[in-house]
This record gives C-alpha cells, structure tokens and sequence, in this order.
C-alpha cells in the first residue's frame, strides 16, 4: 500500500493552493495522511474528494470547523502497520521516548506542526515528520514524505523536495 504523508499545508496562509506536485501523488496514494494544520476546511473537502483514503488530524493553526470534523490524535492499522498522526510530540529534546511511551501500540506514528522533515526510530516506532509543501521555514525545500506499507513492514520511505514556487 503506498502512502502520502503531508502535514502543514496552511492554505491559503502560506500558499493559495497545493502544489500540483502534491496532487498528482494524492492521485496515485492508496492513503494521504495528514497531520493537521490545514488552515481552512476547504482544502480537507478537496482533499478528501481526491484521496481513495484519507487520515486526518486538527493542528493548532485549525479552527472549529476543522477540530470538529478531525480528531487530535488518528489510528488505522494499514497494511499490518499500526498507524498513528498527530500533530504536535513537543519538543525534540526525548521526543522518540516521549512518543513510544505515550503511543505503546504503534509501530509507525506520522506527525506534523516543526515544517521539519524527521525520520527516527525507537524500540519498534517509527516516527515521520514530512515537513510542510508549502511553507519551508528555515528549511532548504517545501516537503512530502511517500512510503510503502506491507506485511507490518514500512518501507521505501523517500523524502520529496518541491522546487521553489514562482
């Protein structure tokens, strides 16, 4: 099964729209996850009518609407992965302890809010932070993550650099 990972959109804030870039893989996705700070809900309508699946959280950019149609924390077991997306883990400081403690029956938890690419692993958790396709930061490129999910196993986890919007 292969997967989109997206977190920090915030659109219209940080772009007017999704980079086609990003469409074209939600297109080829069996599942988009993403880890909240969507900003308006309009992007979750599109997103959610052009996703085959979609799983989903509120960020701390997301207003009412959003935090009653998602919830804080999402779980799905994909592909015999234990998946979990949320949007904040806090600091980076004991971060990959932090989450294995409090997500004891995950194997894969996604997560969003730093626009920081992470890809770590702990005591059998894996954690995946895809940046931000639309607001760099500090960072050197706007960012997704895809990966495959097979038999419990995540593999082919590549980080996508979008090239400079003009």
């Amino acid at each position: 099964m292969r997967l989109l990972l997206v977190a920090d959109t915030h659109v219209p804030r940080r772009a007017r729209e999704m980079p086609r870039q990003v469409w074209d893989e939600v297109e080829s996705a069996d599942l988009v996850v993403h880890a909240g700070d969507w900003v308006v809900p309009e992007l979750l309508d599109e997103l959610e009518a052009r996703s085959r699946l979609l799983l989903a959280v509120h960020g701390n950019n997301d207003g009412a609407e959003l935090r009653r149609r998602l919830p804080e924390v999402a779980t799905a077991v994909v592909g015999g992965v234990r998946l979990g997306v949320v949007h904040e883990t806090g600091p980076r400081q004991r971060r990959e302890q932090r989450m294995r403690a409090a997500y004891p029956d995950l194997d894969l938890l996604v997560f969003g809010h730093s626009h920081i690419p992470w890809d770590t692993e702990v005591d059998g958790l894996r954690l995946l932070n895809p940046g931000s396709p639309t607001d760099r930061r500090r960072q050197p490129h706007c960012t997704y993550l895809t990966c495959s999910v097979t038999e419990g196993r995540v593999d082919d986890v590549t980080l996508h650099r979008l090239p400079p919007r003009t």
